[in-house]
């Protein structure tokens, strides 16, 4: 048996409360594929909504717009839209669903560390920037 100051928390039944750590790895975990749709949403708010592209401007050399990243913004478009519905299916699997098959667990600890989710995005673009 355990000191009273031990590291194990449990309820009043005597039956091992439910951490932290797993949810938290879980969604980090989920943060690692992530990456590409938050770089798809992050290009196009950083490149393409900035964008002084005119389509029906009379004259398009004065129009100042960037070609290159109107051809991309069809793919980056479909690309997120396409990993992201992934990714919600993954969130909704890994912390509403899963949870509630088990007795002791809630999906409340689990949707609380869903915010470690760009994590990995926010790590690689500070590493990008730096």
């Amino acid at each position: 048996m355990e000191a009273a100051g031990g590291s194990r928390s449990e309820d009043e039944r005597g039956r091992r409360r439910p951490g932290l750590v797993a949810p938290a790895l879980a969604n980090l975990a989920i943060g690692l594929p992530a990456i590409i749709p938050l770089y798809s949403a992050y290009w196009l708010l950083t490149n393409y909504l900035p964008s002084t592209c005119d389509a029906f401007a009379p004259r398009p050399d004065t129009s100042n717009c960037d070609y290159h990243t109107l051809d991309h913004a069809p793919v980056m478009m479909s690309l997120l839209a396409v990993t992201g519905a992934i990714l919600l299916l993954a969130v909704l699997t890994v912390d509403v669903l899963g949870p509630r098959r088990r007795a002791d667990d809630r999906p409340g600890r689990w949707l609380a560390t869903a915010a470690l989710i760009p994590v990995p995005f926010l790590l690689l673009l500070c590493l990008a920037k730096a």
